[in-house]
């Protein structure tokens, strides 16, 4: 049985403090004199065990949590990890396991960063829990192993 599980990562700009996982990307902007404070937190979604041999796909959800001191628009951006948007990938060495990630619990739109037919999500608020939807597509022919990614999560306010 495969086990598998991308984790999640945060990024920062301006003035956002971001907890993560792995791997931690950073870049500034500059912002007005009342510009306010973030945090985001993430954690991996966990799909459990994937058996190619059964014809059902694997979903699952996990949360992004944003908490600013005032009332902020903000939007939260995912990237790729190994992949793309159009469908992301899992590793266990050199093996693949295929998902995605989706804003909504129809699972029709990818979680991304506006680029390649996926989009972000936005708010305005001061504390806010955002689900992420996941699947991984049935019959995908895969190796046991552990399968995982990373997923950088990236407040923009």
């Amino acid at each position: 049985m495969n086990q598998a599980a991308p984790e999640f990562s945060g990024a920062r700009r301006g003035s956002a403090i971001v907890r993560g996982l792995c791997v931690v990307a950073l870049s500034m902007v500059s912002l007005p004199l009342w510009s306010a404070t973030c945090t985001v937190s993430a954690g991996g979604l966990a799909f459990g065990g994937y058996d190619p041999f059964v014809n059902q796909n694997v979903d699952s959800v996990g949360n992004i949590s944003v908490n600013c001191d005032v009332a902020t628009t903000y939007s939260i951006a995912l990237s790729t990890g190994s992949g793309s948007y159009d469908l992301r990938a899992m590793t266990s060495g050199v093996h693949q396991l295929f998902y995605n990630l989706y804003i909504d619990a129809t699972l029709t739109t990818v979680w991304g960063d506006g680029t390649s037919h996926s989009a972000t999500v936005g708010a305005t608020q001061s504390i806010a829990n955002h689900t992420v939807y996941g699947r991984i597509p049935a019959a995908q022919n895969a190796h046991v192993g552990v399968y995982s990614d990373t997923i950088v999560v990236t407040l923009t306010f």
